[in-house]
Protein backbone atom coordinates (compact mmCIF):
# COMPACT_ATOMS: atom_id res chain seq x y z
CA UNK A 1 0.00 0.00 0.00
CA UNK A 2 1.56 2.94 -0.85
CA UNK A 3 1.53 6.53 -0.35
CA UNK A 4 0.29 8.42 -3.31
CA UNK A 5 -3.59 9.03 -2.40
CA UNK A 6 -2.46 11.11 0.71
CA UNK A 7 0.41 12.47 -1.11
CA UNK A 8 -1.42 14.74 -3.50
CA UNK A 9 -3.60 15.41 -0.84
CA UNK A 10 -0.78 16.61 1.20
CA UNK A 11 0.70 18.57 -1.90
CA UNK A 12 -2.57 20.06 -2.93
CA UNK A 13 -3.25 21.18 0.76
CA UNK A 14 -0.02 22.88 1.46
CA UNK A 15 0.13 24.41 -1.75
CA UNK A 16 -3.14 26.29 -0.87
CA UNK A 17 -0.56 27.89 1.77
CA UNK A 18 -1.93 28.79 5.35
CA UNK A 19 -4.31 25.79 5.94
CA UNK A 20 -2.15 23.08 6.96
CA UNK A 21 -3.72 22.99 10.31
CA UNK A 22 -6.67 20.90 8.28
CA UNK A 23 -3.93 19.19 6.13
CA UNK A 24 -5.83 15.62 7.24
CA UNK A 25 -9.18 16.90 7.09
CA UNK A 26 -9.53 18.54 3.61
CA UNK A 27 -7.55 16.30 1.38
CA UNK A 28 -10.13 14.14 -0.54
CA UNK A 29 -12.31 15.34 -2.68
CA UNK A 30 -15.71 13.86 -2.60
CA UNK A 31 -16.55 10.58 -4.43
CA UNK A 32 -19.00 10.67 -7.50
CA UNK A 33 -22.39 8.21 -6.28
CA UNK A 34 -20.05 5.63 -9.31
CA UNK A 35 -17.08 5.69 -7.49
CA UNK A 36 -18.87 5.16 -3.91
CA UNK A 37 -20.56 2.35 -5.31
CA UNK A 38 -17.40 0.47 -6.91
CA UNK A 39 -15.62 1.05 -3.54
CA UNK A 40 -18.43 -0.40 -1.80
CA UNK A 41 -18.40 -3.24 -4.12
CA UNK A 42 -14.76 -3.69 -3.89
CA UNK A 43 -15.10 -3.84 -0.02
CA UNK A 44 -17.72 -6.34 -0.26
CA UNK A 45 -15.64 -8.56 -2.36
CA UNK A 46 -12.40 -7.79 0.33
CA UNK A 47 -14.28 -8.93 2.86
CA UNK A 48 -15.66 -12.48 0.94
CA UNK A 49 -11.75 -12.70 0.52
CA UNK A 50 -11.06 -12.61 4.17
CA UNK A 51 -13.82 -14.91 4.99
CA UNK A 52 -12.49 -17.37 2.86
CA UNK A 53 -8.46 -17.09 3.51
CA UNK A 54 -6.28 -17.50 6.51
CA UNK A 55 -4.89 -14.14 8.12
CA UNK A 56 -3.50 -11.53 4.85
CA UNK A 57 -2.20 -8.67 6.56
CA UNK A 58 -2.80 -7.29 2.25
CA UNK A 59 -6.52 -8.17 2.42
CA UNK A 60 -6.45 -6.21 5.89
CA UNK A 61 -4.80 -3.20 4.64
CA UNK A 62 -6.82 -3.44 1.26
CA UNK A 63 -10.09 -3.35 3.31
CA UNK A 64 -8.90 -0.44 5.58
CA UNK A 65 -8.06 1.82 2.52
CA UNK A 66 -11.66 0.87 0.99
CA UNK A 67 -13.17 2.14 4.52
CA UNK A 68 -10.83 5.65 4.09
CA UNK A 69 -11.97 5.74 0.65
CA UNK A 70 -15.58 6.18 1.87
CA UNK A 71 -14.34 7.93 4.71
CA UNK A 72 -15.03 4.99 7.14
CA UNK A 73 -12.84 6.57 9.53
CA UNK A 74 -13.74 4.72 12.44
CA UNK A 75 -14.12 1.66 10.76
CA UNK A 76 -10.50 2.05 9.03
CA UNK A 77 -9.40 2.78 12.14
CA UNK A 78 -10.11 -0.66 13.29
CA UNK A 79 -8.94 -2.71 10.61
CA UNK A 80 -5.64 -0.63 10.70
CA UNK A 81 -6.01 -2.16 14.89
CA UNK A 82 -6.28 -5.17 13.47
CA UNK A 83 -3.18 -5.22 11.31
CA UNK A 84 -1.06 -3.68 14.12
CA UNK A 85 -2.22 -6.64 16.59
CA UNK A 86 -0.31 -8.89 14.47
CA UNK A 87 1.97 -6.82 13.65
CA UNK A 88 2.84 -4.07 15.69
CA UNK A 89 5.27 -2.05 13.42
CA UNK A 90 3.43 -2.67 10.01
CA UNK A 91 4.50 1.42 8.95
CA UNK A 92 1.48 1.72 6.55
CA UNK A 93 -1.08 1.09 8.98
CA UNK A 94 0.51 3.40 11.46
CA UNK A 95 0.56 5.70 8.93
CA UNK A 96 -3.22 5.56 7.49
CA UNK A 97 -4.78 5.20 11.09
CA UNK A 98 -3.02 8.39 11.84
CA UNK A 99 -4.79 9.62 8.54
CA UNK A 100 -7.82 8.09 9.78
CA UNK A 101 -7.51 9.54 13.40
CA UNK A 102 -7.28 13.49 12.42
CA UNK A 103 -10.41 13.17 10.24
CA UNK A 104 -11.40 12.48 13.83
CA UNK A 105 -9.58 14.70 15.59
CA UNK A 106 -7.89 12.72 17.78
CA UNK A 107 -4.78 14.22 17.34
CA UNK A 108 -3.53 12.99 20.10
CA UNK A 109 -3.76 9.61 19.28
CA UNK A 110 -2.30 10.79 15.43
CA UNK A 111 0.91 12.47 17.21
CA UNK A 112 1.56 8.23 18.92
CA UNK A 113 1.12 6.48 15.79
CA UNK A 114 3.21 8.98 13.84
CA UNK A 115 5.73 8.84 16.64
CA UNK A 116 6.03 4.80 16.65
CA UNK A 117 6.19 5.26 12.48
CA UNK A 118 9.47 7.69 12.94
CA UNK A 119 10.64 5.74 15.06
CA UNK A 120 10.68 2.27 12.23
CA UNK A 121 11.18 4.59 9.21
CA UNK A 122 12.95 7.55 10.60
CA UNK A 123 13.24 9.12 6.71
CA UNK A 124 9.28 8.59 6.49
CA UNK A 125 8.68 12.37 4.61
CA UNK A 126 4.65 12.48 4.71
CA UNK A 127 5.00 10.94 7.85
CA UNK A 128 7.20 13.35 9.55
CA UNK A 129 5.53 16.62 7.83
CA UNK A 130 2.06 15.07 9.37
CA UNK A 131 3.34 14.78 12.77
CA UNK A 132 4.67 18.95 12.34
CA UNK A 133 0.94 19.40 11.51
CA UNK A 134 -0.72 17.43 14.25
CA UNK A 135 1.53 19.12 16.79
CA UNK A 136 0.52 22.57 15.53
CA UNK A 137 -3.01 21.27 16.07
CA UNK A 138 -1.82 20.48 19.35
CA UNK A 139 -0.39 24.08 19.89
CA UNK A 140 3.27 22.66 20.08
CA UNK A 141 4.60 25.42 17.50
CA UNK A 142 8.28 24.72 18.39
CA UNK A 143 7.77 21.39 18.45
CA UNK A 144 6.43 21.05 14.59
CA UNK A 145 9.44 23.81 13.58
CA UNK A 146 11.94 21.08 14.84
CA UNK A 147 9.94 19.02 13.10
CA UNK A 148 10.16 20.73 9.83
CA UNK A 149 13.82 21.73 10.45
CA UNK A 150 14.40 18.32 10.28
CA UNK A 151 12.44 17.10 7.50
CA UNK A 152 14.41 19.80 5.64
CA UNK A 153 17.40 18.25 6.76
CA UNK A 154 16.80 14.73 5.46
CA UNK A 155 14.67 16.20 2.40
CA UNK A 156 16.26 18.82 0.89
CA UNK A 157 14.97 19.35 -2.23
CA UNK A 158 11.59 19.00 -1.11
CA UNK A 159 9.97 22.79 -1.74
CA UNK A 160 6.94 21.02 -0.11
CA UNK A 161 8.74 21.49 3.08
CA UNK A 162 9.91 24.34 2.75
CA UNK A 163 6.63 25.63 2.14
CA UNK A 164 4.77 24.25 5.59
CA UNK A 165 8.09 25.20 7.33
CA UNK A 166 7.50 28.75 5.74
CA UNK A 167 3.64 28.61 6.76
CA UNK A 168 4.62 28.22 10.58
CA UNK A 169 7.19 30.61 10.70
CA UNK A 170 5.04 33.13 9.59
CA UNK A 171 2.52 32.13 12.20
CA UNK A 172 5.51 32.90 14.66
CA UNK A 173 6.20 36.20 13.29
CA UNK A 174 9.90 34.94 12.10
CA UNK A 175 9.14 36.85 8.83
CA UNK A 176 12.83 37.01 7.28
CA UNK A 177 12.89 33.20 8.02
CA UNK A 178 9.48 32.83 6.25
CA UNK A 179 10.91 34.85 3.26
CA UNK A 180 13.59 32.70 2.99
CA UNK A 181 11.78 29.19 2.81
CA UNK A 182 9.20 30.55 0.38
CA UNK A 183 11.94 31.63 -2.06
CA UNK A 184 14.10 28.33 -1.39
CA UNK A 185 10.06 26.85 -2.19
CA UNK A 186 10.05 28.67 -5.68
CA UNK A 187 13.55 27.90 -6.78
CA UNK A 188 12.88 23.41 -6.00
CA UNK A 189 9.29 24.31 -7.53
CA UNK A 190 9.83 26.88 -10.03
CA UNK A 191 6.59 26.83 -12.21
CA UNK A 192 4.19 26.89 -9.06
CA UNK A 193 2.82 30.31 -8.70
CA UNK A 194 1.05 29.71 -5.54
CA UNK A 195 4.69 29.78 -3.81
CA UNK A 196 5.63 33.09 -5.58
CA UNK A 197 1.69 34.41 -4.42
CA UNK A 198 2.70 32.92 -0.71
CA UNK A 199 6.28 34.96 -1.30
CA UNK A 200 4.59 38.15 -2.60
CA UNK A 201 1.98 38.42 -0.28
CA UNK A 202 4.25 38.47 3.12
CA UNK A 203 6.67 40.95 0.74
CA UNK A 204 3.50 43.00 0.75
CA UNK A 205 2.46 42.51 4.27
CA UNK A 206 6.13 43.89 4.98
CA UNK A 207 5.39 47.35 2.77
CA UNK A 208 8.04 45.68 0.60
CA UNK A 209 6.52 46.54 -2.46
CA UNK A 210 9.69 47.08 -5.08
CA UNK A 211 11.19 43.33 -3.78
CA UNK A 212 7.63 41.92 -4.41
CA UNK A 213 7.87 43.54 -8.04
CA UNK A 214 10.68 42.02 -8.80
CA UNK A 215 9.67 38.63 -7.57
CA UNK A 216 6.55 38.86 -9.97
CA UNK A 217 8.95 39.67 -12.95
CA UNK A 218 11.03 37.01 -12.04
CA UNK A 219 8.29 34.33 -12.00
CA UNK A 220 7.10 35.83 -15.05
CA UNK A 221 10.36 35.18 -16.84
CA UNK A 222 10.18 31.68 -15.24
CA UNK A 223 7.10 30.63 -17.44
CA UNK A 224 4.35 31.27 -15.09
CA UNK A 225 1.49 33.34 -16.88
CA UNK A 226 1.48 36.62 -16.04
CA UNK A 227 -2.59 36.46 -15.81
CA UNK A 228 -2.42 34.09 -13.55
CA UNK A 229 -0.35 37.44 -11.22
CA UNK A 230 -2.64 39.85 -12.09
CA UNK A 231 -4.03 40.65 -8.89
CA UNK A 232 -0.52 40.36 -7.50
CA UNK A 233 0.97 43.35 -9.91
CA UNK A 234 -1.77 44.97 -9.49
CA UNK A 235 -1.31 45.00 -5.42
CA UNK A 236 1.81 46.11 -5.85
CA UNK A 237 0.72 49.22 -7.54
CA UNK A 238 -1.52 50.30 -4.51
Amino acid sequence: MDCRVYRKGLMATLRRVLMLALLFVATQSQLTLQAQENWRDSLTAINKQIAQSQWSTELHLRKANANLQLQQWQYAIDEYGLVLRHEERNPAALFYRAYAYTHMRRFDLARNDLNDLLAIVPRHFEGRLSLAVVLQQLGRKQEALDELNQTIQQHPDSAVAYAARANLERQLKQDEAALYDWQRAEELSPRDATYVVSHVDLLLVLERREEARRVLDAAVRRGIPRGMLREWFDKCKR
